[in-house]
């Protein structure tokens, strides 16, 4: 089967894992998700994720607390979910590795990127939590940062609304959805599909990205396949 990608890098949100709980994991929405993601392995796809951890903690939760430790408590949420989805990996027979920018050693490889691609190369699904490791730097920065360093093809970003609008579709009936887009335009409009710092690295290291609602996770197959879905950003 002809395949549109050969390395990927897919970025889902700790929201993503939530399902309709809105926090937490549910584990049909991983289950979902994760069948997927076992399809596009067993097409040939070289597959490492990068997982928020909205879903258990967000800075914006702790307004009286210092940056540094909100954001630390964000990096192990990222790894909680990491481990979820090994997990549901691994229950549907796909070798998976868990690696984590911050040393849990008992529990987690510590990144090291010549082992990250010798794992993507043997067909093992790579999983990076705890984003870049440091503070002041979100997981979209994360996601940006490994596919440059993995030489990813392509980032899918994974979000609740199917592409990149003009402005807020939730919250403006007349927003507009771009089917493509450049890097520069997010910059000048402000648009907020990933931090300015993740977009500006994309940008630098002229990596494409394809933002896609992960609500019907078959969107994650169909852009392998080469279908045209959601909004792509060069």
């Amino acid at each position: 089967m002809e395949i549109a990608y050969k390395r990927i890098l897919l970025k889902l949100s700790g929201e993503a894992l939530a399902g309709e709980r809105k926090n937490g994991i549910d584990a049909k929405t991983i289950g979902n998700i994760c069948d997927k993601i076992k399809t596009i392995v067993e097409m040939g796809v070289q597959v490492s994720i990068v997982v928020g951890g909205g879903n258990f903690w967000r800075g914006r939760y702790g307004h009286e607390m210092e940056r540094t430790t909100s954001d630390y408590m964000g990096m192990l949420a990222t790894t909680i979910n990491g481990l979820a989805l090994q997990d549901a990996l691994e229950a549907r027979g796909i070798f998976t590795r868990l690696q984590t920018a911050i040393e849990m050693r008992e529990i987690a490889e510590p990144y090291i990127k010549r082992k990250a691609t010798k794992h993507l190369e043997k067909g093992r699904v790579v999983i990076f939590a705890c984003g870049t490791g440091n503070p002041y730097f979100s997981t979209d920065t994360g996601a940006a940062l490994r596919a440059a360093e993995t030489d990813s093809e392509v980032i899918l970003l994974a979000k609740t609304i199917d592409g990149v609008y003009s402005t807020d579709p939730k919250q403006d009936k007349n927003a507009v959805k771009y089917d493509e887009i450049t890097y520069l335009d997010i910059l000048n409009k402000d648009l907020k599909v990933m931090d300015s710092t993740a977009t500006s690295l994309c940008r630098d290291n002229k990596i494409p990205l394809i933002v896609f609602g992960i609500d019907n996770p078959e969107n994650i197959v169909k852009i392998i396949k080469g279908e045209k879905i959601g909004t792509i950003v060069r």
